[in-house]
């Protein structure tokens, strides 16, 4: 049963209004002028139905006094100036005299819906940020508390930033973090890893591109920059971006606008950028592979994530809740760590970070068979170290198999092979031979250090017109 405070000046017209509501469960509290209103408690009422005109005001001055209470506005003679004037104050509805009782009764029953479902998020979002402090992120120590309290201050601002840390860190749950403190947490955000797109299809992934704009447009499409208008864009790994992408990019962030690929004309955008990198973007200005203005203007703030091997009982705190997340999904019992699998979890160095220690775990419930999990279903210790890879991939069908002869080790085979073809073949192309995926591809140039070249004329081929 819900109470409602009815506000009119009509005796009549209360009381019919009163009968109404009482025949239909609700409790109902009744006065006829403003300032009766303001000596109640307004916030007992879970509904204030206020007439527009009232002795000593309008129904509408009810509405910052209500302390998030909806309030929902009948009037009399009812103008559409009126009514958007209501709506802009913050009246739930404005109902227009005379009305329907049904259509008035299924009103107020929706407000009080939407009010519901309003406070049930209220509450599911703070219990999320007293269980993970800043967007799902867990961790006690010391240098993940200075990163929340950073990230508190960097959300509300309207600043270009910039997320350093290995792969694996959790970038992407920082630049979440970042839009959802933000005044844009109800607009998208847009996440794109610029590692995982060709660069002959980047710059139509993220600008658009016009009908016809080169071969295989059919059809005109909105870019990423676009579908993130009014909210957030997020590029990890913004250092394997392409050079002409980047000067697009730059357009983005100095005029707020961009230009799909083959149109002649511009779009006005609003986007707040955030970008990651596990690079040195310093060392790659300084080498020409990324664009110095560009660098700065992504460099107003910079966040730095640790590595795991860095934060200390951190790692214990996220392997007890990591554990926890993949037996509910994986719709196991409960288990707990054996006290030498702990020690083994706080010793081993976690080259693949907070990723590794996700799939190290996920691995060992999937084959837990007791209520321990052990050291050997973990698999991690001295000469174990793993690689921050996905799952291996199924061979192309005319794949090259990955294997070294005799005298040539895995990695020495992979090295001669990608420098022997990358000059003919593009980074696809080597993968499939390779049979394996294009970012487990990229993610071992960048372990063996031999970053792709980039011939700099790459990108989807324009009609000429």
């Amino acid at each position: 049963m819900s109470q409602i405070l009815i506000v009119e000046p009509g005796s009549d017209s209360r009381a019919a209004l009163a009968r109404l509501l009482e025949e239909h469960g609700h409790q109902v509290s009744e006065v006829d002028n403003l300032e009766q209103a303001r000596s109640q408690d307004l916030e007992e009422y879970a509904l204030i139905l206020a007439d527009l005109r009232l002795p000593g005001g309008l129904g509408t001055d009810l509405i910052p006094l209500a302390c998030g209470v909806p309030v929902v506005i009948l009037a009399r003679h009812a103008s559409l100036r009126a009514a958007v004037d209501a709506m802009k104050l913050g009246a739930a509805e404005f109902i227009a005299r005379p009305f329907d009782q049904d259509e008035l009764l299924l009103t107020l029953r929706r407000v009080q819906n939407t009010q519901r479902i309003a406070r049930q998020n209220a509450v599911l979002k703070s219990d999320l940020s007293r269980e993970y402090p800043v967007g799902g992120m867990i961790g006690s120590s010391q240098v993940m508390h200075t990163l929340f309290e950073r990230i508190a201050k960097v959300a509300p601002t309207e600043s270009t930033v910039l997320i350093l840390g290995e792969s694996g860190t959790g970038k992407e749950l920082v630049a979440r973090a970042l839009h959802d403190q933000s005044r844009r947490s109800d607009a998208p955000m847009i996440s794109l890893n610029c590692a995982a797109i060709p660069d002959s299809l980047i710059e139509s992934e993220l600008f658009g591109h016009e009908k016809g704009a080169f071969t295989g447009a059919q059809t005109t499409r909105r870019g990423l920059v676009e579908a993130a208008d009014g909210g957030s864009l997020f590029l990890d790994e913004i250092g394997e971006l392409p050079q002409e992408a980047q000067a697009r990019l730059l357009r983005v962030l100095q005029e707020g606008e961009i230009r799909r690929l083959g149109a002649t004309e511009t779009r006005k955008v609003n986007v707040r950028l955030m970008a990651a990198t596990h690079r040195d973007l310093r060392a790659l200005v300084r080498r020409g592979e990324f664009r110095e203005d560009l660098f700065y203007r992504l460099n107003v703030v910079t966040l730095s994530l640790p590595p795991l091997r860095d934060r200390g009982d951190d790692i214990i705190e996220l392997a007890g809740q990591l554990l926890e997340r993949a037996c509910f999904r994986l719709n196991k019992p409960p288990l707990t760590f054996a006290p030498a699998a702990l020690d083994a979890i706080r010793s081993y160095h976690w080259p693949g970070n907070v990723r590794e220690l996700e799939n190290a775990i996920e691995r060992a419930v999937i084959l837990s068979d007791g209520a321990l999990i052990s050291v050997e279903l973990l698999a991690i210790g001295p000469g174990l170290e793993r690689t921050t890879e996905s799952a291996p991939q199924a061979p192309a069908p005319q794949a090259v198999a990955l294997q070294a002869e005799d005298s040539e080790s895995l990695e020495e085979y992979f090295i001669r092979f990608v420098l022997e073809h990358q000059d003919e073949m593009t980074e696809t192309e080597i993968a499939q031979r390779l049979g394996i995926s294009r970012k487990s591809l990229w993610e071992r140039r960048q372990r063996l250090g031999i970053p792709r070249r980039r011939s700099g004329s790459r990108g989807p081929r324009r009609q000429q017109g």
